[in-house]
């Protein structure tokens, strides 16, 4: 999945952005809609804690970093001639611990802050624009981003993210 991002000027545009999306066969859970924080958004899918935070991206980071760490620490306790009698499964333990320590703790910190990917359109939202976020497969990035571009051409192309968290 690739998630295709537009700036809309308007809740009126911005509405008929997300109605030609949904004649065009894009299903509306895959559309997120962001305003300015307080913004009524009417009747448009909003966009979830998932799409607003860096929670994903974060547990990923957390899970790689922790997991390493564990791998190292476990080793480290294997070379060194602390007493310890530890194998293969007791360093796969150490890991998996380090894994989910990580994850725990990087995905708390992640839940907390804004998403990174959306940081680059504050301004244009806190200017009052709409940011939509569309989640269609690869073959399709370039008929939809047509489309909008053809029917809208007050909303902006911003950019097209090629790998995306559900």
């Amino acid at each position: 999945m690739r998630r295709i991002y537009f700036l809309a000027p308007t809740i009126g545009s911005t509405q008929q952005i997300v109605n030609d999306l949904l004649l065009a066969r894009v299903d509306e859970r895959h559309i997120h809609v962001l305003g300015k924080r307080g913004t009524f958004l009417e009747d448009l899918p909003e966009a979830s804690f998932l799409q607003k935070s860096d929670f994903l991206p974060a547990l990923e980071q957390g899970i790689a970093l922790g997991a390493t760490t564990g791998l190292v620490c476990g080793l480290v306790a294997l070379i060194l001639p602390t007493g310890l009698v530890l194998g293969g499964g007791a360093v796969i333990a150490i890991s998996f611990a380090g894994a989910g320590v990580g994850g725990l703790m990087s995905s708390m910190v992640g839940s907390s802050i804004g998403s990174r990917r959306i940081e680059q359109f504050q301004e244009a939202m806190e200017r009052g624009e709409f940011l939509v976020m569309i989640d269609v497969d690869r073959d399709r990035v370039e008929a939809i981003e047509t489309d909008i571009k053809k029917h809208h051409p007050e909303a902006e192309f911003q950019s097209v993210e090629s790998h995306i968290f559900p």
